[in-house]
């Protein structure tokens, strides 16, 4: 069992609906150190590539993004998910459905911080049905810009969006993947320590 599934087990709690709540460390209140530990991780995974910098959706991914940042020492960019003064109309724009929210809102990031050419390393926190990284892939695409490959912290292995992306030949890693929510116990496909 790795450090993030260990943690899944200790503060996550398990939601009706296939939800998993993990705020108590990554999305509500965040402990810096333990992010620190999983940064290093997605470093280990990701350092032998040529990336130019690291892409990521608002809110949640944001400080996973950072720490990898940190520890790869390359610049993060995230995008957003609100219409803002400050961001303008000269964005690479894709909608975006939100399973956890049974929503759909537009991601968008600054045509000035996306570069044609750029190489690019997506990290997030969740990947369930897999709809915010096809909206990311596809601001990605618009941009002219290369996905490198994509780190994701938690992936429910049970639903099909991880699945669904790695048949379209998208190179995904996952610290922690779930295989089962079912009865409120969280069950995980196979662990690799760190």
């Amino acid at each position: 069992m790795n450090i993030l599934e260990k943690r899944i087990l200790d503060e996550g709690i398990v939601l009706p609906g296939n939800v998993l709540k993990v705020d108590g460390f990554v999305n509500h209140r965040i402990d810096p150190e333990f992010f620190m530990q999983i940064a290093e991780e997605f470093k280990r995974r990701f350092e032998h590539l040529d990336i130019d910098k690291i892409l990521t959706v608002e809110v949640s991914g944001i400080a996973i993004a950072f720490a990898v940042g940190l520890a790869m020492n390359k610049k993060v960019v995230f995008a957003k998910k609100n219409i803002s003064k400050t961001l303008g109309d000269d964005v690479y724009k894709s909608s975006v459905y939100s399973y956890t929210k049974g929503v759909t809102y537009d991601i968008m990031v600054s045509k000035n911080y996306l570069n044609k050419g750029d190489r690019v390393l997506v990290i997030d926190d969740f990947l369930a049905n897999g709809k915010a990284l096809e909206g990311v892939y596809d601001i990605l695409n618009q941009a002219g810009a290369e996905l490198v490959s994509t780190g994701i912290l938690i992936e429910k292995g049970f639903q099909n969006g991880g699945k669904r992306l790695r048949e379209k030949r998208y190179e995904i890693e996952s610290l922690a993947t779930i295989k089962s929510l079912e009865n409120g116990k969280v069950e995980f496909e196979n662990s690799v320590d760190f």
